[in-house]
């Protein structure tokens, strides 16, 4: 298995490469094994509720809302819910659909001062297909991750 280390190596570099505003970015296996080797590590899935219930869970995810569905309202509590449920200097790792909410919940994390904070790239559902669906062409349920049907 490969070490924390070479994985947090390989999310900073992304990261300067990319010209991103937080510590790094980590691909859904890679984000697996941090949040499984790194016992202070939260993953926190920035979907919306409807997310969750119609699309799937990952187990023992923080589910906070980056935005409320429907409507897509930014949630002005997300800050003062992430600070009751993560640690400022431990990783916090952001997942959304495909990596864009997750993105701006990262950036807006290392603002408030998580200097640990990352995007998980493709998110849960990864960028559509061929045919346009999504799940099957990258992210997390694609990887094959631990996730449940709601």
């Amino acid at each position: 298995m490969e070490t924390i280390a070479a994985i947090l190596d390989r999310a900073r570099q992304r990261a300067q490469e990319m010209n991103l505003p937080y510590e790094g970015a980590l691909l859904p296996a890679e984000a697996l094994v941090l949040l499984q080797e790194t016992p202070d590590a939260r993953l926190v899935d920035v979907r919306s509720q409807a997310e969750w219930d119609w699309v799937g869970r990952i187990p023992g995810a923080v589910e906070i809302e980056w935005q409320s569905y429907p409507g897509m309202r930014a949630n002005p509590d997300f800050l003062d819910l992430l600070a009751g449920r993560a640690d400022k200097a431990s990783p916090v790792m952001f997942l959304c659909r495909t990596g864009g909410r997750s993105h701006q919940a990262a950036s807006a994390a290392a603002d408030a001062g998580y200097t640990r904070s990352y995007n998980i790239l493709e998110g849960f559902e990864g960028d559509k297909d061929a045919t346009g669906h999504r799940g099957t062409a990258g992210g997390w349920k694609a990887a094959g991750l631990p996730w449940v049907q709601s």
